[in-house]
């Protein structure tokens, strides 16, 4: 019997020591009314205070416009308009996260206006669950995962397909 109880004990710990050794990505957390989201920090450049955009003919209602950021013109992507979850009072607390989105096809930088930012959180693998498929506000091709930080659920974003979804519905957009 005390056999099968080290056994055990050496299993469990065997157990601990793979999620302690398992690797974490970090999300940036911010909120759109009410709700938390979160992307990849490694894809985050920089979080700017609110700015007015200079207007950009002919694109989606949600991408507010553009800004020069240090020579390079970035979109401006209201967030709670693409997600259709209310429009958003801009003020000192409103912020764009300027994010860079990279793939083999796209190669892109965008800015996404959120609420407010909330936290850097890391994530092991096991913590991301897959988004269950039901009716959502988010399109579920934007969803990455969903994880649990105490009482909140966080929705995980792909900023690829965003980027990649915006571009093949307003080409005018960028």
């Amino acid at each position: 019997m005390t056999t099968t109880t080290d056994e055990t004990a050496s299993n469990h710990e065997t157990d601990n020591n793979h999620l302690e050794h398992e690797e974490h990505e970090q999300f940036l957390t911010f909120t759109l009314d009410d709700e938390e989201y979160g992307v990849d920090i490694l894809s985050v450049q920089e979080i700017r205070g609110w700015e007015l955009p200079t207007f950009l003919p002919n694109s989606p209602g949600y991408i507010k416009g553009v800004i020069n950021l240090r020579g390079m013109i970035v979109p401006i992507m209201d967030l709670r308009e693409r997600f259709d979850v209310g429009e958003l009072t801009y003020n000192e607390q409103t912020v764009v996260i300027v994010v860079r989105c990279c793939s083999t096809v796209l190669n892109r930088v965008i800015g996404m206006v959120v609420d407010s930012v909330s936290d850097v959180v890391s994530l092991a693998e096991h913590e991301i669950h897959s988004s269950p498929s039901v009716s959502s506000t988010v399109d579920p091709d934007f969803v990455l995962g969903l994880a649990n930080l105490g009482k909140k659920v966080v929705t995980l974003l792909n900023l690829e397909e965003l980027a990649k979804i915006d571009e093949e519905e307003g080409g005018k957009a960028a």
